[in-house]
């Protein structure tokens, strides 16, 4: 009776070793339909899809996490991409940043060639007490330069922090917006006011 049911558990795993091993790599899969079936057009380009940089290759690689030390790695790597303001002003102007922060606007295949981009803050976030339609899937930026100060280590890290969000926080969900070239250089000022000027609705 022994043998017999060793003998059916040893069958059992062999089956399942078999089902596995026949399973498709769904993920591979899913990219090939992505190439064959989605096309640049406009400023919606594939460069991204084709050809992961490392950070992109990194955090697909690991969906669960990456390890502490492969992280700081990558966060450091990044951080390194940061490029400052070249006159080391870093705050523009809020009422732009304002609209930056409410237009969801840029590099959709819609969009016209050299349109101006927005920022789509507040699908993500909190911004103001005015504003009630906002998103939550990153914190809260009520009083963001109230609650902070506006000292020159919150101001360089909030640019690094817009700029390559992944230079703090691997594999963040937020838009990489300076490395990626979504926003200018005068944008990211102004989105910097509309956290940090006292006179900026986020302060308010």
């Amino acid at each position: 009776m022994k043998k017999l049911t060793t003998g059916i558990l040893l069958a059992s795993l062999l089956a399942s070793i078999q089902v596995m091993a026949a399973e498709p790599d769904y993920g591979k899969a899913a990219l090939e339909m992505m190439k064959a079936d989605f096309k640049a057009k406009g400023p919606a380009t594939m460069e991204r899809m084709v050809q992961q940089d490392d950070a992109q290759s990194q955090c697909s690689a690991s969906p669960q996490g990456l390890k502490p030390a492969q992280a700081k790695k990558l966060e450091q790597a990044q951080l390194n991409t940061v490029k400052y303001p070249a006159d080391g002003q870093y705050m523009g102007d809020w009422k732009n940043g304002e609209k930056i922060a409410q237009n969801g606007r840029g590099m959709q295949s819609s969009d016209p060639m050299g349109a101006v981009n927005g920022g789509n803050c507040y699908a993500c976030h909190q911004m103001s007490k005015t504003e009630i339609s906002f998103g939550n899937i990153g914190p809260s930026l009520y009083q963001y330069g109230k609650l902070r100060g506006v000292s020159p280590e919150i101001m360089k890290y909030t640019w690094g922090k817009i700029y390559n969000a992944q230079a703090y926080n691997a594999c963040s969900k937020m838009p990489r917006f300076g490395h990626n070239g979504v926003l200018t250089e005068a944008q990211l000022k102004d989105v910097m006011a509309l956290l940090l000027d006292m006179e900026s609705p986020v302060n308010k």
